[in-house]
């Protein structure tokens, strides 16, 4: 650890940061918030103050835009745009995203007021509600594709239920027939491999023509698929192959889909982040009690009823301290446990916070 990383250490800037990840909705946006550092360009510092104090004016109107559904999806979009498949869990990620793209723009639609430096963001997403609509109504769940994703898959499910039923009302009549009674072990219907078959007595098995498909632990029952079944069965095995064939065109397309729009996804990707962080450090404002720090040309501090943001705010005791005006020296003296190490980290950790772009714990006026 060098000197400059030490003295944030000593400072107790991770800790503040820690408190803004825990403000940060995304898991990037907490990542980025721990990684923030103090800038030493004015314009860079300004900039940051602003989008702060216009989150927090947004916030006071309409609350906070919602950034749930936000994850990583850079490696899952360069995996389709070389052509690979994507899985459910990951279409339903870009879609998260996709969602979270246009909820944030219809926040900024809502907006009323003079312009923010916020703005451009908030402008330069771009929002693909088709594709969106597109991936949510084809995949319900992680595990479950819907039958409305194709009209091809929405005819070969109809033709299994068919086929299912018949190979049920099948089973259903033998162990539904009391010449079958001795015969069976149980008058239920099973599955064994994705096959309906019943229960048999292995004493009974010339009693039951059919395939044996299972025996149990015992040996006294057989698994045995009725040969009147297995045409129905057969049916169904192939319907079953089917549906996985049109399920994976259904995901290659929207994975096709998805890489037609990798740009602007990404783009939207990473300025929903950055929004997420700028409302993480507006939220820390109104949890401190804190306001807009001026950054002054020339330099100097002047901190009126300032406090530790670590400490509780309720208790914590407010110092004032100008220095680098009229004279830039101070010398801080009292007893042990007096507060003058306290007073000298605050004055340096808010100094951080206000070059990260955080608003600080104390009065307005303070520079």
């Amino acid at each position: 650890m060098d000197s400059y990383e030490k003295s944030l250490q000593t400072l107790e800037l991770p800790s503040v940061l820690t408190l803004l990840a825990a403000q940060a909705v995304s898991e990037t946006a907490r990542a980025n918030a721990m990684a923030l550092r103090p800038s030493g360009d004015r314009a860079v510092v300004e900039t940051r103050l602003g989008e702060t104090s216009a989150a927090a004016g947004m916030m006071v109107v309409k609350g906070s835009p919602s950034f749930s559904g936000v994850k990583p999806v850079a490696e899952t979009l360069d995996r389709a745009d070389r052509g690979g498949a994507l899985n459910t869990r990951e279409l339903l990620d870009i879609a998260g995203v996709l969602t979270a793209s246009r909820r944030v723009a219809d926040y900024d639609a809502q907006r009323q007021g003079a312009e923010t430096v916020l703005d451009r963001l908030f402008t330069s997403l771009h929002t693909n509600k088709y594709l969106e609509e597109q991936i949510r109504s084809a995949i319900l769940d992680e595990e479950t594709i819907a039958d409305t994703a194709s009209s091809e898959l929405a005819d070969i499910r109809r033709k299994m239920r068919l086929a299912a039923s018949k190979g049920r009302q099948i089973l259903q009549r033998i162990i539904s027939s009391p010449s079958y009674a001795k015969v069976l072990q149980e008058a239920l219907i099973t599955q064994r491999d994705g096959r309906f078959v019943v229960p048999v007595k292995a004493e009974c098995k010339g009693s039951m023509p059919g395939l044996v498909h299972d025996v149990s632990s015992s040996g006294a029952t057989l698994f045995v698929e009725p040969m009147g079944v297995v045409q129905a069965n057969n049916e169904l095995k192939e319907l079953e192959a089917r549906e996985k064939k049109e399920i994976d065109r259904i995901l290659r397309q929207l994975s096709a889909a998805c890489a037609g729009s990798m740009e602007n996804i990404l783009w939207d990707y990473d300025i929903l982040v950055h929004l997420d962080v700028i409302f993480a450090r507006a939220q820390l404002s109104y949890q401190l009690n804190a306001s807009r720090p001026e950054v002054r040309r020339r330099g100097g501090v002047a901190l009126r009823r300032a406090r530790h943001p670590l400490l509780d705010q309720a208790k914590a005791v407010p110092i004032t301290v100008e220095l680098g005006e009229q004279f830039d020296t101070l010398v801080i003296t009292g007893p042990n446990t007096g507060g003058k190490t306290v007073t000298l980290k605050t004055i340096g950790l808010l100094c951080l916070m206000a070059q990260c772009g955080l608003h600080i714990p104390a009065d307005s006026g303070s520079a």
